[in-house]
């Protein structure tokens, strides 16, 4: 695997869900956890890049801001039933991030609506550079 990979997937713990995501640049692994989270929403493919929402999260860690993330992103969903097919971070720091999400509202006749995601939490997050790897984990209560 190259250093220019960037995904995600889905690991299982006791009762909630797990998304690892890695890239080339931390604002990289950080699209792509939002990105992880919002797949079990409903399948990015399903999704058309019609409007976008600008997303912004501060705090006081690496690992803090990694959650803070996640769940502003969940609000966009939650408040405006927005879903998403891509996430863009442009401005990623330690303590602030920046990013756009791509999508559309939800569109109960093409869209099939997976997993009820609640909140990302503390519990085993983690935010990890390494040889120009960056690789997130953060769990999600459903």
């Amino acid at each position: 695997m190259s250093a220019n990979d960037a995904g995600w997937e889905h690991f299982e713990t006791e009762a909630d869900v797990g998304v690892r995501a890695w890239g080339a640049t931390r604002a990289g692994a950080f699209a792509q956890a939002a990105l992880g989270v919002f797949a079990l929403i409903v399948r990015p493919e399903e999704v058309e890049e019609r409007e976008h929402r600008e997303v912004r999260a501060q705090a006081d860690s690496p690992e803090r801001l990694l959650v803070s993330w996640i769940n502003e992103c969940l609000y966009v969903h939650e408040i405006e039933g927005f879903v998403v097919r891509r996430v863009e971070v442009d401005a990623c720091t330690e303590t602030v991030v920046h990013g756009v999400l791509r999508g559309e509202p939800v569109d109960g006749s093409r869209h099939q609506l997976g997993t009820i995601v609640k909140a990302a939490t503390l519990h085993q997050v983690s935010v990890v550079d390494s040889a120009g790897r960056h690789e997130v984990r953060v769990i999600v209560d459903v």
